[in-house]
């Protein structure tokens, strides 16, 4: 198939449009974050790529700490909105309609009462990139949603109606096309009816 090379560029989809709180809970603020991923397993790591001028970027870099709240179709008019405005002029919480609840952060970072999962971070180190310097973090928690879990507490993370952003859109996650490893797990041998076995 014929392909076009470009210039370098910042091309990778789809990403999380990612609701990251950070401040306290009697002073929040939330901004939408789409460069964030994990780092590690073991030990859990996650990052956050921001741009120094933003108004979150000296609260995290102060304070030490953040949450990513993962955003569902039902947040995504809010995470548009707390991506294009800013903290420093705009209380994003009340303009959004969101509501921010405590966390086991020491110090003091609220998560997104309206997301169904928080992922709870304490910041490692501050790498300057370029247009955006990278968070690297250890996760210290997760709080989920207790209606997501099932009756053995696993977290059916595919009814949470998650949300993703591909080159300036926004999606809903929908059709499930396969699960981890399924390209190589070996067919259930089958066996013919009891009928007719000898």
């Amino acid at each position: 198939m014929a392909k076009t090379t470009w210039k370098p560029a910042a091309l990778m989809a789809p990403v999380p449009p990612a609701l990251v709180t950070c401040g306290t809970l009697e002073s929040p603020n939330v901004l939408t974050v789409a460069w964030t991923g994990i780092l590690s397993t073991r030990p859990p790591k996650t990052y956050i790529s921001l741009r120094p001028e933003r108004y979150s970027y000296g609260i995290i870099r102060e304070r030490g700490e953040f949450a990513i709240n993962l955003t569902t179709a039902a947040l995504v008019r809010a995470a548009d909105f707390c991506g294009v405005r800013s903290g420093r002029d705009t209380d994003k919480f009340a303009a959004a309609g969101l509501t921010p609840e405590p966390s086991s952060l020491p110090g003091g970072c609220p998560v997104l009462a309206q997301s169904p999962v928080s992922v709870l971070c304490r910041v490692c180190e501050v790498l300057p990139m370029g247009s955006h310097d990278v968070f690297t973090a250890d996760i210290a928690g997760v709080m989920v949603e207790d209606r997501f879990l099932d009756a053995a507490g696993k977290l059916r993370l595919e009814q949470c109606g998650l949300a993703a952003y591909c080159h300036g859109s926004y999606y809903a996650l929908g059709k499930k096309l396969g699960t981890m490893g399924f390209s190589v797990k070996k067919a259930r041998r089958k066996y013919p009816d009891k009928k007719t076995r000898r």
